[in-house]
């Protein structure tokens, strides 16, 4: 090699001029300096892409702060608030429970309580509670209370939803029904029964729940 440094003309568009005499003749080293000039010229154009594309990304981080991620999950938790209040309390909906205690205490004690959980009233309500054998056969004591009316998301309970029994051992299994009666949104009466057999443990809660309604809003 003679030391001599081949200058190479570029064009105003960065392109790299290359004259015919250059391709002719042999001349395979100027096209492999054409060709490793050519490729370092791509690569600074594609680091200077990334670095780019890299400030865009840390700027957009910088806009979405963890102030404006949580102000966001609010915003939305609110919305799903939103329609499940207007499941709760708007759509017309019958929903209807009743709590039963017993409690081994100097002899029987049974406490109940009525929750309208539905979104409309109901009236008409009647619920009777019996003390009976296991079999049925017999009953010992009930307790039954009558309301004209229960609002919506309310309750019912007092001395008329309580009683005790006595004369009776503790040591034996006996069967608790409650009877729930009622008139629906509709103005349907509607009916149910529950049983559950007591003696087993000294203190037991029982929930019944009453067939779910949902109708069109009229």
């Amino acid at each position: 090699m003679n030391g001599e440094r081949k200058h190479i003309p570029v064009g105003e568009d960065g392109e790299m001029l290359v004259h015919e005499d250059d391709i002719s003749g042999g001349n395979s080293a100027g096209l492999l300096d054409l060709a490793a000039l050519d490729a370092h010229h791509d690569m600074a154009e594609t680091m200077e892409d990334v670095r780019r594309a890299k400030e865009a990304v840390d700027s957009l981080g910088q806009k979405i702060s963890s102030r404006q991620v949580a102000l966001a999950g609010i915003v939305l938790l609110m919305f799903i608030g939103v329609l499940l209040s207007g499941w709760y309390w708007v759509l017309p909906r019958d929903s209807v429970d009743v709590e039963t205690q017993y409690m081994q205490r100097g002899g029987h004690l049974l406490m109940s309580e009525i929750h309208n959980t539905g979104s409309r009233e109901i009236t008409n309500v009647v619920v009777q509670v019996h003390f009976q054998s296991v079999n049925g056969s017999e009953i010992y004591q009930t307790m039954r209370i009558e309301v004209d009316s229960i609002d919506a998301h309310s309750s019912i309970a007092g001395d008329d939803l309580e009683m005790i029994v006595v004369g009776y051992t503790v040591w034996d299994q006996y069967l608790i029904t409650v009877e729930l009666e009622w008139t629906d949104y509709n103005n349907v009466e509607q009916r149910q029964t529950w049983d559950h057999e007591v003696g087993y443990w000294a203190t037991e809660f029982f929930m019944d729940k009453a067939d779910r309604t949902i109708w069109p809003a009229k």
